[in-house]
Order: structure tokens, then C-alpha cells, then sequence
């Protein structure tokens, strides 16, 4: 264990946290174990080391005795993200100690990880149904392992995972060190424990009288409005503490809606969801470690395996259904020691369900205030700076096109289409000559006769009408109404 302890603490890593100090020793040992402890209290590494430190390297002289290449120890995570999270953290710890470890999860190939199983591992992280179809081919063999973590094992419950863990727990020996690591217990996972579990020692690492939130978290509660809630998020985001910030949404659409929304208002935001295929997942967590991406807005695919260091405010777009989702959400602030701000919307609708979550972590806020965008209590709240708008960026102005005209111009034709493509050279404008003269009753059949006779190609001559001016001959296809003459005024057809 030295050596793998100095190796963290020469790459910043310390485990001072009292679920760390409390397993290792029982752990080390070779002991089952129930691990109990706050999210965000360092459990990784709580059975991480012991894991580590009990298996045996390629190089080691002992490692003739066991079966080349097989897994050593298995992992067994609810989340790709959490797996990812873990397998990083081992990694990290089993550089120097010359370990192989293995992230085993769906959305990807097949073919990357049979050719890792093929050149032989020594950790396999992985989530159950990955690592069960691996098993089911014969391509991974758990016939090996001597240790077996079940982490966040609450969480594998409320996916439906536990027949899929059921049935890897089988593949595995039954001389094995079985841990299980959770922020809660339910039931079910209490008898999953009593059932493969021999004699295993319970650690709490806070007492019960304590509450289940990190107390470095400050909290608050507003009711909001759905339409002014990206408005007050983007005004949080500009308080002078907040730095990363994750937004917890219910549905997959709407968080893709708000991570839209936010980036149209000018902030650097990347959604998280089940939608999304694994690699744009995997992009969208690497620049948010990165800091690349300052605001994660996630589903609760999330709520589990992000541990990112410098997460400032945790948000939750709409309340949690209950109080174990709200435990997980709000734990990815307040890590490792650091503080971290928890803002919690709650729409009237979901009063009832934010008083149930109230009564049983025994909150002190069972009536949430009524809070606007414009509230001055969220900017004394937050420190939020005053003038504070929801925008950083002017909205992008809006280009309006030019009508097209003539035929192809839809209803903007016409003659005012036709006066555009004259401008524009592309057809010349059609000219009507729309001047007309008034007759009076009788000479206009007179005129008629005399423009309209026999051997008549359309010329133009002289029209003699009321006013005496001369008017064109209209062409030949348009058809005229003939007023009809009077008996007393009417002029003969030919003289």
C-alpha cells in the first residue's frame, strides 16, 4: 500500500476522508465489506487502493501463478459516465504499480476491448450489460477475480441492473472479497448483500444523527417559473463565485432546449443525455473537465461518476423526483472538501414532491419563495452583481431577404416584382399604357365603326371623342362592351 498511497500523494491525491481511513485496514485484509458514506466523500479511492494493492502485477515474480492474462478484480459501475470516472481514478493510482485496467461499456465497438481482453488485463471496469455480453462470448472470464465491487449499488437498483449483477456475481468465484459502496441502502440492496456476502463488516463513516448533505453545500430553494427559469440561470452564472456549473433537467429534450438556450445567450454550455451517441458524450464530459465548457446541462445519466474538480453551483432546472436524486445532484458540488452552492427550482405543481424531500433529509426550508428574475433577494442571495442581465452576447440581428418578383416571386409578383427585376437587369419592366378618354352616348359607336371596320389591322388614327383628344387603338384581342346607341344621336355605320 505505500507505494500506491505515495504515487497519489505525488500526483496531488490524498485520501484524508474518514470512509478512506475507516476500510482500508478491513479491506487490506481481505474482509467483505458494506461501505456507507455521503456522496462526494471519496469512496472511489476507499476501495480503489485496497483493490489495487491486493492484486499482482505482470512483472511481479508471483504472477506465474496465476492465470495469465485473466481479470484479477471486477468493477461494476450503473453509469458509463461513472465507469469512466472510476476506471480513470484507478488508472491514475496504478501507473507506477504497472496494473492494466479495462473500461468495458455499451455505445462503442466491440472490437477495442476483445483485443484489450485478448493482451490480457488485470482491473475490468465496465457497466453490467457490456460486461455480461462480453461474459456471454466467453471473451471475458471472471472465473479469476478475487475481489468484486458493486459501487453505487442503489443506483444499479433503480436502473433495473440488479438480475444482470445477479448473474455476473454467479460467473465469479465463490472465494472471492465481495465490497459494496453506496450513498444510500435500500432494502433490496441489503438482501443482495446478506445473499453473496460472507460476514460483511458495515462502515458508516458519519453517524446517523448526521445529515446526509455535504454541510460545505449552501442551499436554496425558490419557486420559479418555467418561462423565467433560464433568465434567472443566466443571471447565476454571472454571480462572482460561480465558476463550473452542471443544470439538472428532468427530461432529455429539455435539456438539450436550456443547453440551446444558454448558448444563444452567449454562455460556452454542451448538453448531456441519453440521446447523444457515446463519443458526443464522452466530448462533452472531456471539455467540461477541460474547461472548455462551462456549463454541463445534463439528465440524470449524469448524477452519478461526475467527479470534476472546480464545480462551483449545482442547478436543478425542475425538482428531483425524490430525495436520493436530489442527494446525488447536489453532491456534484461540495467535493472533496471544497464548498459548492445548490440552487433548486420548483415549479407549483411540484410543491407536494419538494415537501416530501424537505421532510425526509429534514430541511429547513418547507416553503420555497416566490422568485423572479428580478427578485432582489436572488442577487443577495447568489452575489449576483447588480445590473445583471440574462444576456452576455447581443442577439445576432435578424437578415430579412429581398422579395423576389415577376412570376417566380410567389405573392410578391406582380408589377412591383416586375419594377425590382428591371432594376436588377435581369428583365426588363413591362410597360402599360393605361391612359383613357370618356365618349359621350352614341359617339362611341361611332368611333368603334370607324376603328374597328372591315380590312381593319389594328392602326392607329384619329378617335373623335367628347373631349376631343386622340386616344390608340386598343389591340385587337381585347374584347369592349358597346354602349347602344340612341335613335336620335346614333350615326350611320358607313357613309
Amino acid at each position: 500500500m505505500p507505494g500506491i498511497c505515495d504515487a497519489l500523494e505525488r500526483k496531488g491525491i490524498t485520501h484524508p476522508f474518514p470512509i478512506q481511513e475507516m476500510t482500508l485496514s478491513v479491506a487490506l485484509g481481505g474482509t467483505d465489506l458494506i461501505g456507507q458514506a455521503r456522496t462526494g466523500t471519496g469512496k472511489t479511492l476507499a476501495f480503489g487502493i485496497p483493490l489495487l494493492q491486493r492484486s499482482t502485477a505482470a512483472d511481479a515474480p508471483e504472477y506465474a501463478d496465476l492465470a495469465e492474462g485473466k481479470p484479477q478484480a471486477l468493477v461494476v459501475a450503473p453509469t458509463r459516465e461513472l465507469a469512466l470516472q472510476v476506471s480513470s481514478d484507478l488508472h491514475l493510482a496504478s501507473e507506477d504499480i504497472g496494473l492494466r485496467v479495462l473500461t468495458v461499456y455499451g455505445g462503442v465497438g466491440y472490437e477495442p476491448q476483445l483485443d484489450a481482453l485478448t493482451a490480457g488485463v488485470d482491473v475490468v471496469v465496465g457497466t453490467p450489460g457490456r460486461l455480461l455480453d462480453l461474459a456471454d462470448r466467453r471473451a471475458l472470464d471472471l472465473s479469476h477475480v478475487h475481489a468484486l465491487v458493486l459501487d453505487e449499488a442503489d443506483e444499479m437498483l433503480d436502473l433495473g441492473f440488479l438480475p444482470d449483477v445477479e448473474r455476473l456475481i454467479a460467473k465469479t468465484p465463490e472465494k472471492r472479497q465481495t465490497m459494496l459502496f453506496s450513498a444510500t441502502m435500500p432494502s433490496a440492496i441489503v438482501a443482495l448483500a446478506r445473499r453473496h456476502m460472507r460476514h460483511p463488516m458495515n462502515i458508516r463513516a458519519e453517524s446517523s444523527s448526521d445529515t446526509q448533505t455535504v454541510p460545505a453545500t449552501a442551499q436554496y430553494i425558490y419557486q420559479a417559473h418555467d418561462l423565467d427559469k433560464p433568465e434567472i440561470i443566466a443571471r447565476v452564472l454571472q454571480a462572482d463565485d460561480c465558476e463550473k456549473t452542471i443544470v439538472f433537467t428532468r427530461t432529455k429534450r429539455q435539456a438539450q432546449r436550456v443547453a440551446d438556450d444558454l448558448a444563444e445567450r452567449g454562455f460556452s454550455a454542451a448538453p448531456l443525455h441519453g440521446d447523444l451517441q457515446q463519443a458526443a458524450r464522452e466530448k462533452a464530459m472531456t471539455r467540461f473537465r477541460e474547461d472548455k465548457v462551462r456549463v454541463l446541462v445534463a439528465t440524470d445519466v449524469a448524477a452519478r461518476g461526475i467527479d470534476v474538480r472546480g464545480v462551483s453551483h449545482v442547478i436543478n432546472y425542475t425538482c428531483p423526483e425524490d430525495e436520493k436524486t436530489y442527494l446525488h445532484r447536489i453532491g456534484r458540488t461540495g467535493r472533496a472538501g471544497a464548498s459548492g452552492v445548490a440552487i433548486t427550482f420548483v415549479d407549483w405543481s411540484d410543491l407536494h414532491r419538494w415537501t416530501m424531500i424537505n421532510n425526509a433529509l429534514d430541511l429547513p426550508f418547507p416553503t420555497p419563495p416566490e422568485t423572479y428574475s428580478t427578485s432582489p433577494s436572488i442577487y443577495a442571495d447568489l452575489g449576483i452583481p447588480e445590473g445583471t442581465t440574462g444576456r452576455i452576447v447581443p442577439p445576432a440581428p435578424q437578415e430579412r431577404k429581398p422579395r423576389e418578383g415577376g412570376r417566380d416571386g410567389g405573392r410578391d409578383g406582380g408589377r412591383e416584382g416586375g419594377r425590382e427585376r428591371s432594376r436588377d437587369g435581369e428583365r426588363p419592366a413591362r410597360s402599360r399604357n393605361r391612359s383613357r378618354s370618356r365618349t359621350r352616348v352614341g359617339e362611341g359607336a361611332q368611333s368603334d365603326a370607324s376603328t374597328t371596320g372591315a380590312g381593319d389591322t389594328g392602326g392607329t388614327g384619329p378617335v373623335e371623342g367628347g373631349s376631343g383628344e386622340e386616344r390608340p387603338a386598343r389591340s385587337r384581342n381585347r374584347r369592349r362592351r358597346r354602349r347602344p346607341a340612341t335613335s336620335g344621336d346614333a350615326a350611320p355605320a358607313s357613309e
